[in-house]
């Protein structure tokens, strides 16, 4: 006869029985999940080590003259990184100036006025943007936005349609899908109590949008911008075939408008470019375009980190 002692030993056998293969499994999931998070972090941290031992010889020569420096002629072993630097920056505003404002435009209208399934075939086709090889959206720059920059301004007396203001446009329109989808995610994520509530305080749709919606889901929307900074950070292709790639380009003054309509070089381009090859037999030239390598992955990764930073930020709780 089983006594209660028994019972109760079954029971607890049974219980870790049945427990025994989901544990097995979260635990699996886990172990993979750290094993592949470790994997990228190893990766990220390598390169950036093989970079920074690789790049140490112009560090040594240049010193701080690598980063603030004006010209670049590697023939007689002269480095200075600023007009490269400055031209990332101008095409990667450029671009968010353009894809700012369309992008986030769009995801409001998407997410707070479509129907449901009007929004889903809207954003569907805005993503397929993001599916166009890089070099197609070159090609087209080419062809058609190269010659338009050029008519346009073409009372500035422009050498040609390669100029900063061309690939920023080009790269805006390739960071817009985006900046719309991560926009639209952020507003959706907005709980719809909360519009609610707003609505039956009296309040308008629109009203709403601006009052409740967008400071809620402001987080988002700055995450959404940064991760579009990353991309059109690190976009070689593209820029590389409508930049110009003028070296030591640097104007006189960095905030003029008037020098987005001139040549220039990006990092990204640069390194895009046939010098990467012509550097690789010669130490210090070869530092000096690992040393690009390095600068552009940290501006990368800080816009990427800095996004990824928003996104996981908790939306205010309440109006």
């Amino acid at each position: 006869m089983m006594t209660n002692e028994d019972l109760v030993r079954d029971l607890r056998l049974s219980d870790g029985a049945a427990r025994r293969p989901y544990l097995a499994g979260i635990s699996c999931t886990r172990l993979a999940s750290f094993a592949f998070t470790a994997l990228a972090l190893g990766t990220v941290g390598a390169l950036t080590l093989i970079f920074i031992l690789q790049s140490l010889p112009v560090w040594q020569d240049e010193g701080i003259g690598y980063l603030t420096g004006g010209k670049w002629f590697y023939r007689v072993q002269t480095f200075g990184a600023l007009p490269m630097i400055y031209g990332t920056l101008t095409v990667a505003l450029i671009a968010l100036l353009l894809a700012a404002p369309i992008g986030i435009g769009a995801a409001i209208f998407t997410s707070e006025f479509l129907p449901a399934r009007v929004r889903l075939a809207v954003k569907i086709t805005i993503e397929l943007l993001a599916g166009v090889p890089s070099v197609v959206y070159g090609l087209i720059g080419i062809l058609l936005l190269r010659d338009w920059i050029y008519e346009l301004f073409a009372r500035f007396d422009l050498l040609s349609g390669d100029t900063l203001l061309t690939a920023g446009v080009l790269l805006g329109v390739m960071i817009l899908p985006t900046v719309m989808t991560l926009a639209d995610d952020a507003l959706r994520s907005v709980p719809a109590e909360q519009r609610r509530a707003a609505r039956g305080l009296g309040l308008t749709a629109t009203e709403t949008v601006l009052a409740v919606t967008i400071p809620q889901a402001g987080r988002g929307l700055i995450a959404a911008l940064l991760l579009g900074l990353g991309r059109a950070l690190g976009e070689t292709i593209a820029v590389f075939l409508v930049v110009g790639r003028q070296d030591n380009n640097l104007p006189a003054n960095i905030f003029s408008p008037r020098a987005w309509l001139e040549s220039g070089q990006t990092l990204s381009s640069k390194l895009g470019g046939s010098e990467t090859n012509i550097a690789y037999g010669d130490p210090l030239h070869w530092a000096a375009m690992v040393g690009l390598a390095l600068i552009l992955m940290t501006m990368v990764l800080a816009a990427t980190i800095g996004g990824a930073w928003q996104r996981k930020t908790k939306y205010a709780p309440s109006i």
